[in-house]
């Protein structure tokens, strides 16, 4: 069994002059990011492994929620930064099978596209994800599988979405 959680970045700022790469959270996202670190911590969705992008938006969403999660492992990986679904599937088969539960941290379109593929029965009317991955969004897709390379399409049940909008009604 194997948990796969993917989580948008928090939302960011476009200050002018700054890179893509190196745009900083907005206040909002400031606000956000611990938010949802505390809701992880709460439903014990906690990772043993952590590959997050490089860029600052993903770094920074990472820095606020990580006192949150527990002992893990980290890996930045460039690869996740702009990436298509296939990239992200790439970086995600290479993860050690000793990884039980696996947190992405990264950007959309490519986090939500992964998440649709994956999901069983993804891309149906009754399916959470066809919303939208609004930032600082997380997905929880559970596998019956044992080793990360063995992941593949609509094998993955989804045990959780979770939107900051969501927390602000309860």
């Amino acid at each position: 069994m194997k948990r796969l959680m993917l989580l948008r970045h928090a939302k960011s700022d476009y200050p002018a002059g700054v890179s893509d790469h190196e745009r900083p959270l907005a206040p909002r996202g400031r606000r956000d990011a611990p938010r949802m670190g505390q809701q992880m911590a709460r439903r014990a969705l906690l990772p043993d492994h952590v590959v997050a992008s490089t860029a600052s938006r993903t770094r920074e969403t990472l820095m606020l929620v990580e006192p949150h999660l527990g002992p893990h492992t980290l890996r930045y990986e460039r690869a996740i930064y702009e990436a298509s679904p296939e990239a992200i599937l790439r970086v995600i088969r290479a993860v050690d099978p000793a990884v039980k539960s696996l947190l992405v941290v990264g950007h959309n379109p490519g986090l939500e596209q992964t998440a649709t593929f994956l999901v069983k029965g993804g891309g149906t009317a009754a399916d959470p994800l066809d919303e939208k991955f609004p930032t600082a969004a997380l997905a929880v897709l559970d596998f019956d599988i044992d080793d990360w390379a063995a992941i593949a399409g609509h094998q993955g049940e989804l045990a959780l979405f979770l939107t900051p909008r969501m927390l602000d009604h309860h």
